[in-house]
């Protein structure tokens, strides 16, 4: 991230942030949009649009936009269409701390599934009313609910599963102590044993 973006997340709507992109069009400098919808064989654009890029104060900002709002077409936050295919599909796994604080704290954020269920978790812990998850993560009521129970069972198998594995692990060295021991003396052959009278 260029130090001198702003490390908190934009609210929903926000796009106070294009005003400080390097790509914006001023009095000035009318720039070229074109520029940032190159053709893929057009090597000179794509490199001139990126350098411009690695220049801007809020590239990750509008990388994190054109990911939330799925835009596929054009190079945004210094990334290709291409380049940004392998994250649009991975999106909805992203945990960022970042932001789940921030809806935690009141902030109207885009989240992505597991951010989702991070606040969900996060706010049962602390015992966050339901009504509350509700508003934060802007769902009905009754699927708040839905989050809590789902978030209640999960840790309820996390505490069995763990509680299995220390039993496991209380039984394991006597169980290997057993299986590593060698026998003192040779085991009896068959000759050894003699004949039943």
């Amino acid at each position: 991230m260029n130090s001198t973006e702003n490390p908190t997340p934009r609210t929903l709507g926000d796009i106070s942030w294009h005003d400080r992109a390097a790509c914006r069009s001023t009095v000035h400098d009318h720039g070229d949009p074109d520029l940032f919808f190159p053709e893929p064989d057009e090597m000179d654009r794509i490199r001139a649009a990126k350098a411009l890029c690695q220049q801007c104060p809020v590239r990750t900002t509008c990388l994190d936009a054109a990911l939330e709002n799925g835009d596929q077409d054009g190079i945004r936050g210094g990334m290709t269409e291409e380049e940004r295919h392998s994250l649009h599909r991975k999106l909805q796994h992203r945990l960022n701390y970042d932001r789940v604080n921030a809806v935690l704290s009141g902030s109207d954020i885009h989240l992505t599934t597991a951010e989702r269920r991070a606040v969900a978790r996060a706010a049962y812990q602390v015992g966050t009313p339901v009504e509350e998850l509700a508003r934060m993560l802007k769902v009905t009521k009754e699927h708040a609910q839905k989050l809590y129970r789902r978030t209640r069972r999960q840790i309820r198998n996390r505490a069995v599963d763990q509680q299995k594995k220390v039993n496991k692990d209380e039984q394991t060295p006597t169980s290997r102590t057993a299986t590593l021991k060698k026998p003192s003396a040779k085991a009896p052959s068959r000759d050894d044993l003699g004949t039943a009278a």
